[in-house]
């Protein structure tokens, strides 16, 4: 099985299948995973198999680091095209989320201002205020939504914190159109269990759902990386050109990565 784990705080820049040249921001430990969902395609694997004995970096560990590595890019190369917060597990768990914001923020505004900040979140902490206001603040809150059946969420995603899939989708439709949703198609099966989320019995009620969130953007994608669980599947071009269509027909901005 294999997995990545990511450095801590910055790693990259890597080439994002979405985002372009993108500078990683890590807020979670370099030697394992810390994540409010328990993934079965997470490429960071299971969050049991990686526990880390790290604890997380602190505010001022990450803006100093993220200081020192923009201005190497800034001498050396390359420009990023966006400063995005992933890595191992869920940045929006870590305490100063809100103050890292305002410092990332500050950095590229002094040194690459035609940068975007992007943040990949789960969406389970966008019901505290803090959360929601600093991915306000974004040019990217790409948040994920991978179906409005809670049950599927609950076999799929498999969330550890407390969730409450109506109570996220209110606070998605509360960003007024200042958000992106991100969602993962595949199929296959986990614990005997079809997952195939690519039918009309889950694609037809999430647009349904899309419509009042209003979303700026609609990325969909499917597995890239090798997954823990290994009975799952990607989804064919076939399937995301026909969702694509649908996400079209409905009127949304819509980005596709195979």
């Amino acid at each position: 099985m294999a997995t990545v784990i990511y450095p801590s705080p910055i790693f990259g820049p890597v080439h994002s299948r979405r985002l372009g040249v993108s500078l990683g921001i890590n807020l979670l430990p370099g030697d394992g995973k810390v994540c409010s969902f328990d993934c079965v395609y997470c490429e960071c694997g299971f969050n049991a198999d990686f526990k880390t004995k790290s604890p997380l970096p602190t505010r001022e560990e990450v803006r100093t680091a993220l200081e020192q590595r923009l201005m190497e890019m800034k001498k050396n190369g390359p420009t990023p095209d966006v400063l995005t917060f992933a890595g191992n597990g869920e940045p929006t768990i870590h305490p100063n989320f809100a103050q890292i914001i305002d410092n990332t923020l500050a950095l590229r505004n002094t040194y690459f201002p035609n940068a975007k900040v992007s943040v990949l979140s789960n969406a389970v902490h966008i019901t505290r205020p803090e959360v929601f206001e600093a991915l306000s603040k974004v040019d990217n809150n790409i948040l994920k939504l991978d179906t409005v059946d809670e049950a599927y969420i609950r076999l799929l995603d498999r969330p550890v914190a407390r969730y409450s899939l109506p109570e996220v989708i209110e606070r998605m439709i509360a960003f007024s159109g200042n958000c992106i949703i991100q969602t993962m198609f595949l199929k296959g099966t986990y614990l005997g269990k079809d997952v195939n989320n690519t039918t009309d019995k889950y694609v037809l009620p999430w647009i349904e759902t899309l419509k009042k969130i209003a979303p700026r953007q609609v990325m969909i994608y499917t597995i890239d990386r090798e997954t823990p669980n290994q009975e799952l599947q990607k989804a064919s071009p076939e399937e995301l050109d026909h969702i694509k269509e649908l996400l079209l027909a409905a009127g949304f901005s819509v980005s596709v990565s195979y």
